[in-house]
């Protein structure tokens, strides 16, 4: 239930002499026969009044004038006993009183709170000891959560408090419902002095929680160096995984929050297992997911792959559609900078966010083109920036992919007819595979589309050539358009040969535009005698 509108100003006269602590006002009204029984709508009575206000003078006459001895114990609609306000508020004399008339030194409220675990919250040092002196259960549980109050103490930073619960009994290895530690407790909220005392007494510093959380863990996620400085000098094991699937490690979790001192630390002694290991997952991969640029660099100046392996957890095939996925595209040029590969698929995820002067760069750089199973992933893609085709299907043909691979039912009935149109000049138009050419035939029917003339006939000889030329080329020669041009052919020929006249018929003047940059770093006339050889096996 939730008390906090509760009114405290609302309690009978005797409730009201004890929180003031008039002794005076509360004899004469005892003597006149008034209620020591009467609640406010919080259920606090007298008494509950009198511990509150640490009114001892209070509570002793009130206890003798309780007609039983269940008096003491009597609960708020919170479940708090006299003995728990005391406790909570600092007043030594009155938890005295209290526990030498009866008191329940271990009773519990309505979420299992002890009156230690209040008396340590509030930081109330000699009320631990007498409580502890006084019966109080030092072991077990002192609250809801299972937190032992060892737990609450090493939260709180209060060594002092910690080495009293020690020394009376306390657990160093107790633990919550989640199987959380004081030890952990102390890491996960940076209190170095806590952790420090927890150690010396030889605490498991690899000890684990139910997710399979470790202190070591836990620290670097939430950046506290020196307490993982302190764990790795004591031996806390670095590559002990941290959940369930078996890949997560301390070093995933100083990446992925971006704590490079600490990411500093780890990369040493972490194994290389995780980097692409089968079933891990690199920490790349939580570099990039947690948006760190620095530490993502880091990790891959230290030899990590950018070539991670494919990763079922973030459903991501490599590094690069993750960048993609997370729309991280500032992390694209440090991949491409530690010499990631770049797949065929690496193209769709460029034309699914529209980044179409990054899908030319790919394609000069060297992406392989799509094929295999990523093919219908890609062509999927294809389809949703079907209307701007002039900014991707001119590189992506000219960079040599089969153009029948496009060429299914689904997507020749998606696209424009002036894509079609397009997508065919790069075709021998009149040795289409026959589903192929069935699928033309019904899209002509259905649409009354109006191909360009010159596919009713046969293909010129000369495109024909154009089509074997290329096809002996090869993709990787045919992206670079210096190897083509440096073929000893009139200009004409090489002009042919990249298809400007389509281009220029299609009022595609950006990718002739594109045939004419040079890769970055290329030399501008001077070519290797290896490409010397191939120009002359193509010849």
């Amino acid at each position: 239930m939730d008390f906090t509108e509760a009114y405290s100003d609302r309690c009978s006269a005797v409730g009201l002499a004890a929180r003031e602590g008039n002794v005076k006002m509360l004899r004469k009204l005892l003597k006149q026969g008034y209620s020591i029984d009467v609640p406010d709508n919080r259920g606090w009575v007298p008494i509950h009044e009198a511990a509150a206000h640490n009114s001892s003078e209070c509570l002793r006459l009130l206890l003798r004038a309780a007609s039983s001895d269940g008096y003491i114990n009597s609960k708020t609609f919170e479940g708090m006993c006299a003995l728990h306000l005391s406790a909570r508020h600092g007043s030594l004399e009155s938890v005295r009183v209290l526990l030498e008339a009866g008191a329940d030194p271990n009773g519990v409220t309505t979420e299992a709170t002890t009156p230690l675990f209040l008396a340590v919250e509030n930081g109330h040092v000699d009320i631990v000891k007498f409580l502890l002196q006084h019966g109080a259960n030092v072991q077990g549980s002192h609250s809801w959560s299972g937190w032992n109050s060892l737990h609450l103490a090493s939260f709180q930073g209060c060594p002092e408090i910690m080495k009293i619960l020690l020394e009376k009994g306390a657990s160093k290895e107790c633990k919550d419902d989640f199987g959380i530690t004081p030890l952990f407790v102390a890491a996960q909220y940076g209190k170095l002095e806590s952790l420090r005392l927890l150690v010396s007494h030889g605490a498991d510093i690899n000890c684990q929680a139910k997710d399979r959380a470790t202190p070591l863990l836990i620290a670097a996620q939430e950046g506290h160096t020196e307490c993982v400085e302190l764990l790795l000098s004591k031996g806390a094991d670095a590559n002990l995984y941290c959940n369930q699937d078996n890949w997560q490690l301390p070093i995933h979790a100083a990446a992925e929050m971006g704590h490079k001192k600490i990411l500093e630390l780890l990369i040493p002694i972490t194994d290389r297992i995780c980097d692409k290991g089968k079933g891990k997952v690199s920490p790349v991969y939580s570099a990039v997911y947690g948006g760190n640029k620095e530490c993502l660099e880091m990790l891959l100046k230290e030899g990590y792959s950018p070539d991670a392996q494919e990763c079922l957890n973030f459903n991501c095939r490599s590094p690069m559609c993750m960048a993609f996925q997370k729309e991280f595209f500032y992390f694209i040029d440090i991949l491409l900078k530690y010499g990631i590969t770049l797949l065929g698929i690496n193209l769709g995820y460029c034309l699914i966010h529209e980044k179409f002067t990054l899908f030319q760069r790919f394609l000069k750089l060297g992406c392989s083109l799509p094929s295999g199973d990523q093919l219908l992933e890609f062509i999927s893609y294809t389809l949703k920036v079907h209307k701007d085709y002039k900014k991707w299907l001119p590189y992506l043909l000219l960079a040599g992919f089969n153009p029948v691979n496009l060429m299914h039912r689904f997507w020749i009935f998606s696209v424009s007819e002036n894509a079609l149109n397009f997508i065919l000049e790069f075709t021998n138009w009149k040795r289409l595979p026959p589903a192929v050419e069935q699928d033309l035939s019904d899209y002509k029917e259905k649409f009354s589309g109006t191909p360009k003339s010159h596919f009713a006939f046969i293909p010129c000889l000369s495109h024909l050539c154009r089509l074997e030329i290329r096809s002996i080329l090869t993709s990787q020669r045919l992206r670079s358009d210096r190897f083509i041009r440096e073929l000893p052919l009139p200009a004409c020929l090489q002009d042919y040969l990249l298809y400007l006249d389509v281009l220029r018929a299609n009022a595609i003047p950006e990718a002739e535009d594109y045939l004419g940059q040079r890769e970055e770093g290329a030399p501008s006339t001077s070519h290797s005698s290896t490409e010397d050889a191939e120009r002359r096996e193509c010849l």
